[in-house]
């Protein structure tokens, strides 16, 4: 899959990096291995040692914060990426600077660790809090899958505790700010069986999606426009074609009722891990059709940078 490389992707949760153990991500076919150093900034390798391919990943973290790889030893900076030290070797050896793995960008905000695979790359200032729920998915679709299916119908890849995503929309998909701005008509689970037709909408959920990235705010809303939850969805191409997708949610206005007492409580949000292929299959193309051209008109009009990446 070819990528913009100077995107930023929330390829991680901040909870999942850790100075112990490092993380293999993907960004589309490009391995990534993740790792804290020893004063507890993240750091980005392309998960290969230079020296005989092998996963970085499958290393270690040295006490110095720099990584080691287990196949030989060679340890590497995370900040550049230079070869520091070989096993066996006089500690004062100097190393050519082409002895190093590549680097990429980092930037950590709001609960999210995004990596840049051009390390030059500006990282974009955010304000984003940082939710308390949370999690991590697999999901066995392609990135674009995934957002024709959030687009078309949001049942297929998430839940939300005790709301029903409808077929009915409350705005169509529009441009607003540089994101896809949609809003749906939602409705509360029935509570009782058999359940009667009903009419009435009394939810909304507003996403805003970047057109290229995907990261996407969600908002539930009440009929009186109440915000009952807030959620990022941040779905990240992986390789053979699996979509990686980090989440974070956080409660709202607290909804009166048995209703609001459903939803609240542990993870409200849900994101699927698998697609149900039956119901995707007999889903329409609906939104995601003209989402497809509003999203290349806006690619056409004007550079797309991660300066209009969702703020929550």
């Amino acid at each position: 899959m070819s990528l913009d490389s100077d995107l930023w992707w929330a390829v991680a949760r901040s909870e999942e990096v850790t100075s112990e153990k490092p993380l293999s991500v993907d960004i589309g076919d490009q391995p990534v291995v993740l790792w804290r150093d020893n004063q507890g900034i993240a750091r980005a390798l392309e998960d290969r040692c230079p020296h005989r391919r092998a996963p970085l990943s499958l290393g270690c973290i040295r006490d110095n914060g720099w990584i080691q790889c287990g196949y030989h030893g060679w340890s590497y900076d995370g900040e550049s990426g230079r070869l520091k030290e070989i096993p066996n070797m006089k500690d004062q050896q100097k190393f050519p600077p082409i002895y190093k793995a590549n680097a990429f960008g980092v930037s950590e905000q709001g609960g999210f660790v995004r990596v840049c695979l051009n390390p030059k790359a500006e990282a974009p200032l955010r304000a984003d809090p940082k939710y308390t729920y949370c999690g991590t998915v697999n999901v066995s679709c392609s990135h674009q899958e995934y957002l024709n299916a959030l687009y078309d119908d949001p049942n297929l890849i998430i839940s939300i505790r005790g709301v029903h995503f409808s077929s009915y929309l409350m705005s169509e998909l529009h441009e607003e700010g540089g994101l896809l701005v949609m809003e749906r008509n939602c409705q509360w689970h029935p509570l009782h069986w058999p359940s009667h037709f009903v009419a009435e909408f009394p939810l909304t959920l507003l996403t805003r999606t970047h057109p290229l990235t995907g990261e996407t705010q969600l908002t539930l809303r009440d009929e009186q426009f109440n915000e009952l939850l807030h959620a990022v969805l941040s779905p990240v191409p992986s390789a053979r074609g699996v979509t990686a997708v980090r989440w974070r949610a956080e409660l709202g206005v607290r909804h009166p009722g048995l209703r609001g007492a459903v939803l609240r409580g542990i993870n409200p949000l849900s994101v699927l891990s698998s697609v149900d292929g039956t119901k995707l299959r007999v889903t329409k193309p609906t939104v995601s059709l003209h989402g497809e051209d509003l999203r290349n008109a806006m690619l056409e009009g004007s550079p797309v940078t991660n300066d209009q990446t969702v703020a929550a």
